[in-house]
This record gives structure tokens, sequence and C-alpha cells, in this order.
């Protein structure tokens, strides 16, 4: 989904592909799998990443800050690790890894690595999978996700503690850390802040029994004739993002009725659910999994139908085409701000749409998405508005 446009961007070129669409080996395309860039403090340590992977080409700097602090802990044997993304604690000596990822890219970057990691959101038990909790867990808060999927973390990072258990909990001071670790340490019982690197903190808290804190409610609201069921963290989960309003509110007047369309970067669904009762055959894909229930929950709260696929950009779309795509592509992972998965959105639309198919579009007015959507066909402003433009291309029949 789309985001703040007051950053600085930093632009990629397009992936190098074969015929067959598989992205070349060694041309830095988006699916490529890759060493993630370290700085000299974790020396000894390695990770992968890949575009779509939080803190890519580098690691996040929580994590990274995170993986020092344990290594100078001497921290050895099982860890439970709830934020994996490229398996950089797996790299820490004598370490275990039990991986946990609700990222479809990191996913991809791990099991790359030969980890079989566990698709999970907060929230999630863990004990069918490992029935004996780990003596030590580690956490990256995701603050830039918003409050209630941070106490969400904090109260799945406590079920997920035994009693005499230790939490490692890293984050970012402006992005609520302090207010985390609070809650934290109210939960556990004690805990402190051991680490710091300019922004970056990390805490250790021991947890003495007690009970774990309740998760956060979904949040909702109705748009568009639709009913959306917005669980925590979630893009635009307690009200309609203004672009994706704008897009729909353009495209008022398609027909799509009997048409297959794919909501690409669902989110919360609600551009899915929205095409499904104009008649549409719905797939909605997400590379992250609390957006993918949160989608699937949105469907069925509305009594429709659709296929919701956890998914790297178009990764687990098999050989499925459709007449149309509708998306508001983001251009967010954790704090960086790049443009690799709108881009891949754009290329995935050129794979995915069948002859005189149209790709429909929201972004910031200063993002260049027109050069990438002519691959397609020739793209066409459709409206401005807010700061924001409608883009459409249209595959020649």
């Amino acid at each position: 989904m789309t985001g703040r446009s007051k950053q600085k961007i930093r632009l990629k070129g397009p992936a190098a592909r074969r015929p067959d669409g598989a992205t070349q080996a060694g041309t830095g395309g988006y699916f490529e799998v890759r060493p993630a860039v370290l700085s000299p403090r974790l020396e000894g340590l390695h990770a992968l990443t890949k575009p779509g992977v939080r803190g890519f080409p580098e690691v996040d700097a929580a994590q990274a800050l995170l993986a020092g602090t344990m290594r100078k802990d001497r921290v050895r044997g099982e860890v439970l690790d709830l934020s994996t993304m490229g398996g950089l604690l797996g790299s820490l000596p004598g370490v275990t890894l039990r991986a946990v990822e609700g990222s479809a890219a990191a996913l991809t970057v791990l099991a790359a690595a030969g980890l079989e990691a566990e698709a999970a959101v907060p929230g999630d038990d863990l004990r069918t999978r490992w029935p004996e909790r780990a003596r030590t867990v580690a956490l990256v808060l995701a603050g830039d996700r918003g409050n209630a999927y941070a106490l969400a973390q904090v109260a799945w990072a406590h079920a997920c503690t035994p009693p005499g258990g230790t939490l490692y909990l890293a984050g970012d001071r402006d992005k609520g850390y302090d207010r985390y670790v609070r809650a934290a340490a109210k939960a556990f019982g004690t805990g402190e802040t051991i680490a710091r690197d300019g922004g970056m903190r990390v805490a250790k808290l021991v947890r003495r029994p007690g009970p774990t804190p309740a998760l956060p409610d979904p949040e909702g609201y109705e748009a568009f004739g639709v009913r959306v069921v917005g669980l925590p963290g979630v893009f635009s989960a307690a009200r309609p993002d203004k672009a994706t309003s704008i897009l729909l509110g353009t495209l008022e007047s398609l027909d799509l009725s009997g048409k297959r369309v794919l909501d690409l970067g669902c989110g919360t669904g609600l551009i899915g659910a929205w095409a499904a009762r104009r008649g549409a055959e719905v797939t909605l894909v997400d590379g992250d999994l609390q957006s993918v229930r949160s989608a699937r929950a949105t469907l069925a709260a509305n009594g429709l139908t659709g296929e919701v696929l956890h998914s790297d950009v178009d990764a687990a779309l098999g050989d499925r085409t459709f007449d149309a795509i509708l998306t508001n592509p983001p251009f967010h992972v954790g704090r960086g701000v790049v443009l690799d998965v709108a881009r891949e959105f754009i290329a995935a639309a050129g794979r995915r749409l069948n002859p005189g198919g149209t790709l429909s579009l929201v972004a910031n007015e200063p993002l260049p998405y027109e050069a990438a959507m002519g691959g397609i066909g020739p793209a066409r402003e459709l409206r401005r508005e807010g700061g924001f433009k409608v883009l459409a291309a249209t595959r020649a029949g």
C-alpha cells in the first residue's frame, strides 16, 4: 500500500528476466537471494536477504544491535526468533535457531538458508511446532506498524517465554520502543535496556510467573459498500486509506462483472472485496501473513468468495492470469523507503495480464511509475488529486 511521499526514495533498476519469467542469477533481480551487507561489528556473522526483506540490502538496524548484544552476552542453545528476517541470529556461535516469520519475502530467504521457518503472526500458538518452549526468545519490535501490532508482539513474546526464560527485545527509540518496553516489563515483572546504538535499543527481560496480556482486538470500518476487518499492524486497518479511496472512486464506472481480477498487495482486502461485490472473480495476494488473514476475514464478513494467497508479489500465483489488476503498491519495507517491491508489482502485472487486460494503480505524485508501466502499454493518467495520481496501462490484445 502507498505510504507518505515526503521521504527520500531509493530507485533500483528493473529486474532482468529470462523469457520464462524467472530472474536471471547474478543480475540483482527482485527474486535473487543474496548475502546481506553487514557492518564490521558483525564480523563472523552472516544473513541472507532480497528485496522485500526488512533492512535490504543490509540487515534491519535493530536486529543488528540485537545480534551484537546477544553475542556479547554469549547466548547459547535454542533461541526462538519471532522476527527472523534473514536469519542473522542463527549465525551466532552455539545458537540453534527456531525461526518464525510472517513475511513471504523473508520466508523465501530463510528457505534458501536451509532454515525450516514457521510462518506465523503475533498470537499464533507455536507449541504444535515446538512443544517445549525455548529458554531464550528474541524479538524486533515493528513500531512502524502501529501501537496495536507492537503490543500484540509483546503479548506474543510473553506467551512464548517460559517463567524464568529471557526475552531480548529490540526496537527503535523513534518508533515507540520506550513505551513498548514498559509494557513488556510490566508483563514480565523485570527488565531494562542494556544496549544502545544511535536510535536503536535492546532490552533484556526475565519472565516471572503471571498472566499474558490480551491481544488487541481487530479494528474495522465500512467503505465502498464493504465491511473491512483490520487486524493489528495491517495497513489502513482502522480507516480507508486516502489513496485507495481515490483509486476506487476513479474506477467506479469500471465493469468487472465476470472478469478475473487480482488485488495485488491486498492489505485488509478492501480493493478485492470491492471488486468481488461488482461481480468479479477475485484473487488477493499479499506478502504479509497478517494482511492475508485480514483480507480473508474481510471477504468472510461480507459473504464474498475469493482466493487469498500469501505470496511474495506473484510468486505463489502459478500460471494464473487476469483481466484486470488493481493495486495501491507499497514503497515502504520497515523503516526503508524503496521502490523494489513496487517495481516488481508492475513487472508482475506485465506477466499476469491477459491480452486487453488493464493494470490500474494509485501512487503518490512524485513516484516515477509511468516508465515501468510502459512495458505493459502506454501509461494513462486517469486522475490527480490530493497529492496522488491514478495510472492505468492496457496490454495489447
